[in-house]
């Protein structure tokens, strides 16, 4: 398997490189919103500790991951006033991963909308910073 790359893109907001807009954030998980969203809402949930997908994280790190997203699955659908959620996790290139850090797909879903693209076009920044506010009320009730 090849080896976790300290580089990429999510290490690199958790080390506090690359701006993001946080929604929640506790000493094992960090989750924030995806900067090319699928639907509005859509957030990634990931471990602090180094995985590079499923295939070689710890169960532990699973363990305390899979809470933080049933949690952020629970606060988006009500933010969002979505139909439903849809929970989503890439393990390596056959499988669609492009980034190489351990995450989840947290995408608030609506009756009858098909999600966009995944498109490489980002969201405006006000409408993410407008959109984790919404999520970190949800988050708090």
């Amino acid at each position: 398997m090849t080896p976790y790359d300290t580089n990429n893109i999510f290490a690199r907001i958790l080390r506090g490189e690359i701006p993001s807009h946080k929604v929640y954030e506790d000493d094992d998980t960090l989750a924030f919103m995806d900067v090319m969203p699928q639907s509005p809402g859509h957030t990634l949930v990931i471990p602090k500790v180094p995985s590079r997908n499923i295939l070689d994280a710890a169960p532990e790190t699973l363990a305390k991951l899979v809470l933080v997203v049933q949690k952020v699955a629970v606060a988006a659908k009500d933010a969002f006033e979505a139909d439903g959620v849809t929970v989503i996790q890439f393990n390596e290139p056959a499988a669609g991963q492009t980034v190489y850090h351990l995450h989840f797909h947290v995408i608030p879903r609506f009756d009858g909308l098909p999600l966009k693209p995944h498109s490489g076009t980002m969201e405006d920044q006000a409408v993410l910073a407008a959109n984790a506010g919404k999520l970190r009320d949800a988050l708090a009730r």
